[in-house]
């Protein structure tokens, strides 16, 4: 497995940095978690001006064995159909992306699909699909060690060309079943309050998950070992998300988490690297069943709560105008002393 250099946030700018945000025209703390961000992203870029630059929404896209086990109201053919509406600009996160300023990527990571030579996408894939985790490993160690070296890959592409703030979405027929599992096996959740209704299952058909998600459990048994866990359930959207974390982590990027997939990928990177805490935004909770306890489980807050549970990294590009609030004050606002306005003191 590839190994990545996530170092700890340097603090030496904290005290300047809030005294910088305490001494804005406002009364203290006034600006509540747009002053934390600030913070955030001062420290992560070891400056008193931090800047974004280029912000790119990556959507890593996937296909699960276990789709075919009755676990979507949805047949597998719908995660390439979305892809090409991602390339044509026709989905929710090619709106809201469009509409705050950011760039969407779409990367292929294993969707079962022939796509060609299509330029707009970028292609990664590992292999067409995972096989099903219902009753066998969903991958092999080599292809987890690839999703690694690719999605390191990817980012490291974008940040050589000026990005600096990376916000991380999916699509995949099946993934909130891979999702659901692998937050059972790293946190030890209840699988109940793991497995929610995905891309909208009715009563019947989350029984039904539900029941196929336990078989699942019942045939690998206990397993704590991190690289068994991934290969047993995850997906190569999920693992080539958790490489590209990780990378950003390490080129000292800002992460912005989406729903409850990419938080999923995210929980698989603290597992490894718990520093790269330092490096995310969670953007929105997600309306999926098991986001909530999985963000409280990683101490995250949220910066939104709107029921949504697209997926596709809409929460991201929907939050992203606060995140940009957040720089744009530190840097454009004018202090007590520069206004000539009188301080409390």
């Amino acid at each position: 497995m590839k190994d990545f250099k996530v170092k700890k946030v340097e603090k030496s700018l904290e005290k300047e940095l809030q005294h910088k945000i305490d001494y804005k025209t406002k009364p203290l703390g006034s600006l509540g978690k747009l002053e934390d961000i600030a913070l955030q992203i001062g420290l992560i870029q070891e400056t008193l001006s931090p800047k974004i630059k280029s912000p790119t929404v990556l959507v890593f896209a996937g296909d699960h064995g276990i789709a075919n086990d009755g676990v979507s109201p949805y047949p597998q053919e719908v995660t390439y159909q979305m892809v090409m509406n991602f390339l044509n600009e026709g989905a929710g996160i090619n709106v809201f992306a469009r509409q705050n300023g950011l760039v969407v990527k779409v990367v292929d990571a294993g969707v079962n699909y022939d796509f060609g030579s299509l330029g707009k996408l970028l292609h990664y894939k590992v292999n067409k699909g995972t096989r099903s985790f219902l009753n066998n490993t969903a991958m092999e160690r080599i292809e987890l060690s690839e999703c690694f070296i690719k999605g390191s890959a990817i980012v490291n592409d974008l940040f050589e060309k000026g990005c600096n703030c990376i916000a991380f979405g999916e699509m995949g027929i099946g993934n909130t079943s891979s999702a659901a599992m692998l937050m059972h096996y790293f946190t030890e959740t209840d699988l109940h309050d793991c497995v929610g209704r995905g891309t909208g299952l009715d009563n019947k058909g989350l029984k039904k998950k539900i029941g196929v998600l336990e078989a699942a459990v019942e045939f690998h048994g206990e397993l704590e070992d991190w690289e068994k866990i991934m290969m047993a359930f995850s997906g190569f959207e999920i693992a080539m998300m958790t490489g590209a974390m990780l990378q950003a982590a390490e080129n000292k990027m800002v992460i912005l988490l989406d729903g409850f997939i990419a938080t999923t990928a995210y929980l698989a990177a603290y597992k490894l690297y718990p520093e790269i805490k330092n490096y995310v935004i969670a953007c929105h909770l997600s309306d999926e069943k098991g986001h909530k306890l999985l963000l409280e489980y990683l101490g995250v807050s949220p910066l939104l709560s709107l029921g949504m549970r697209l997926g596709e990294g809409t929460g991201t590009a929907i939050a992203f105008p606060i995140v940009n609030a957040s720089v744009n004050f530190l840097n454009e606002m004018a202090s007590f002393e520069s206004a000539g306005v009188s301080n409390k003191e």
